[in-house]
């Protein structure tokens, strides 16, 4: 007799998706198949061999149901092995290998193509039990790797040759291989808000590179951490060469340079993950307390500025440089750069590069230093200038990063010169040793690479809370460079005449500057920004008690914030950490849409 019950709608999409990697058990079709050739999935498991073997050469299946079944039947054999948790065995490695064999023969080499099972949920299933095999046969290749060494062409591991990988993943430095491969799906992030990925072939990875230089005479640095998808190729021309090889080699790719792989004859959309890296990059970088003892300049904080490249460089991507604020660090943009590179447009025609530096230092200081490392970046990664790299640049800073952001693109003119207390009667040699001193602080013309800049909560006129008790107590509290008081006790030797015994200088930190009543913020706040670059403001609205115009985001007014002559305004509901919140990242992604499209146009070239 034949009984039918009603199952709700969750139960009956849960069944359905179903497989041995979703819920631990074989999915329907595959114990369908089994029930055609009169099998059991508890009798496979006492007697694997000849269940697979039945399967493989039963008429009473097509192609595609046996190929299937053999995939999920040997993915769950290495899931329920003793080698699956541990170091993986060889006998568990060929169940894998074998797994992802008969998921590659399903996809590649059945009468239908995989665009003609597009709506087909059984393809979904068969190449996640390929992606998965991938990720845990490459895994222990890997493991293999210092056995090997760096010369090698093949080798023998669990009954198969395993051939040199192919592979287009740029390393820090010289580094051929990774010291580690991190698998990108077992990975969970707190802190970012999305994980962007890109469905297709392939299983994805964090290659991390050795420890690129720390040396402070080396201002860039290459990530250590970049993303990878790892594909598996098995040799043969027709399905039966396929099942009967023992022959695999690793396809390993970049996915920021690769969107799809050529695998059997025909190109297939390659899986990535966009987030995995960056991601673990900023989880093991330490950057909340390092960004603290480089404020308050304490043992194990940073001295001058780095360059920090999310990816590696690429000459024909415009490049996005971020700077962030006071007692910060690459982590105010967390959000900022994952949804950047989260936006599929920007992620093929940007790359971001973050400044880190000490915020401990004044103003004029950082942006001397800043400026260096900048242009030493551009002239290594690109000597000539003429990569598209290096044109229509786009600066992005928030709070005080925001104002050393304005000054690279402005004019210093003669005008910061009256902030330098000089005696009218020092002698000419010393006011010209002076100025020979003091030039590369006070003196600066925009950056000709930079054609658009973005000011977030910037206190471009400073602000009255960089006087409050709290700014007063940090103040104390900072220690500046020993190099830098170095250099003012030689400023104040200079300064010093014979006839005039005066007190020896006192250099303003990066808290002093911030002031409303700082005489350098005061004179740098109207310096005129370049004619080629196009700037816009976004401002955050914390404490409104009437009009925008009198408006403040808890720290910087919006008297301080506002630029005459931006491009565009936005007023987002915010703490001063604007750049976090979701609509000023959306008003930044637009920028960078408009920067792409008329860079390609040439807009640019004409000024504004």
């Amino acid at each position: 007799m034949v009984d039918v019950k009603h199952v709700n709608s969750r139960d009956y999409v849960t069944e359905r998706r179903a497989d041995v990697l979703a819920s631990g058990h074989l999915s329907d079709n595959t114990e369908q198949a089994l029930n055609v050739v009169a099998l059991t999935a508890d009798g496979c498991e006492k007697a694997f061999a000849p269940c697979s073997d039945t399967l493989l050469h039963s008429s009473g299946l097509d192609e595609e149901q046996r190929l299937s079944a053999l995939s999920e039947l040997w993915l769950a054999k290495a899931l329920r092995s003793k080698g699956a948790a541990a170091s993986m065995d060889d006998a568990t490695l060929d169940a894998y290998l074998q797994s992802a064999r008969y998921a590659y023969a399903y996809l590649f080499y059945t009468a239908r193509k995989p665009a003609d099972r597009a709506f087909e949920l059984r393809q979904v299933q068969v190449i996640d039990f390929y992606n998965f095999a991938v990720q845990r046969a490459v895994t222990r290749f890997f493991e293999e790797l210092p056995r090997l060494g760096t010369d090698w062409t093949q080798t023998s591991l669990a009954g198969w040759t395993v051939l040199h990988p192919q592979t287009d993943v740029r390393l820090s430095g010289d580094a051929r291989v990774p010291i580690e491969l991190i698998p990108a799906a077992g990975l969970q992030f707190k802190g970012l808000r999305d994980t962007y990925t890109r469905d297709g072939f392939g299983s994805e990875f964090v290659a991390v590179a050795p420890p690129d230089t720390d040396s402070d005479a080396v201002p860039w640095r290459n990530p250590d951490y970049v993303s990878m998808t790892g594909a598996l190729v098995f040799d043969g021309a027709t399905l039966n060469d396929v099942l009967a090889a023992r022959e695999v080699r690793l396809l390993a790719r970049d996915p920021y340079r690769d969107d799809s792989i050529r695998l059997a004859d025909r190109d297939v959309p390659l899986a990535a993950n966009f987030t995995a890296a960056y991601g673990v990059w900023l989880a093991r970088s330490g950057f909340a307390s390092q960004s603290i003892r480089s404020l308050l300049g304490r043992e194990g904080g940073i001295t001058t500025p780095r360059v920090l490249l999310m990816q590696p460089y690429d000459p024909n991507r415009l490049t996005v440089v971020m700077l962030h604020g006071l007692a910060s660090s690459p982590e105010a943009w967390i959000n900022v750069s994952n949804e950047v590179m989260g936006d599929e447009n920007l992620r093929r025609n940007y790359q971001v590069w973050e400044v880190y530096y000490p915020t401990n230092a004044p103003l004029a200081v950082n942006l001397a230093n800043i400026r260096r490392a900048l242009d030493a970046t551009l002239k290594h990664f690109d000597p000539t200038g003429n990569a598209r790299a290096s044109n229509n640049m786009v600066l992005v800073g928030h709070s005080m990063g925001g104002v050393i952001a304005r000054l690279l693109v402005s004019t210093s003119n003669e005008q910061l010169w009256k902030v330098v207390p000089v005696r009218a009667n020092l002698s000419d040699a010393k006011r010209q040793k002076l100025r020979q001193r003091l030039a590369p602080y006070l003196q600066f013309t925009p950056m000709p690479q930079v054609t658009r800049a973005v000011f977030m909560a910037s206190p471009h006129r400073g602000t009255p809370l960089a006087q409050g008790r709290l700014a007063l107590l940090f103040r104390g509290l900072i220690r500046l460079p020993a190099n830098l008081l170095a250099e003012v006790t030689n400023l104040s030797d200079v300064l010093k005449d014979a006839s005039t015994p005066g007190k020896p200088l006192r250099l303003p930190n990066s808290i002093d500057n911030l002031s409303d009543k700082d005489p350098f913020i005061m004179a740098t706040e109207n310096l005129p920004i370049s004619p080629r670059v196009r700037y816009h403001t976004i401002v955050g609205v914390y404490k409104s008690h009437g009009p925008l115009a009198t408006s403040s985001d808890g720290v910087v007014p919006y008297s301080s914030v506002h630029l005459a002559g931006a491009d565009s305004e936005l007023a987002v509901p915010s703490w001063h950490s604007v750049q976090e919140t979701p609509a000023a990242i959306l008003e930044l992604r637009r920028i960078l849409r408009l920067q792409e499209t008329t860079a390609r146009s040439g807009m640019l070239s004409s000024g504004r």
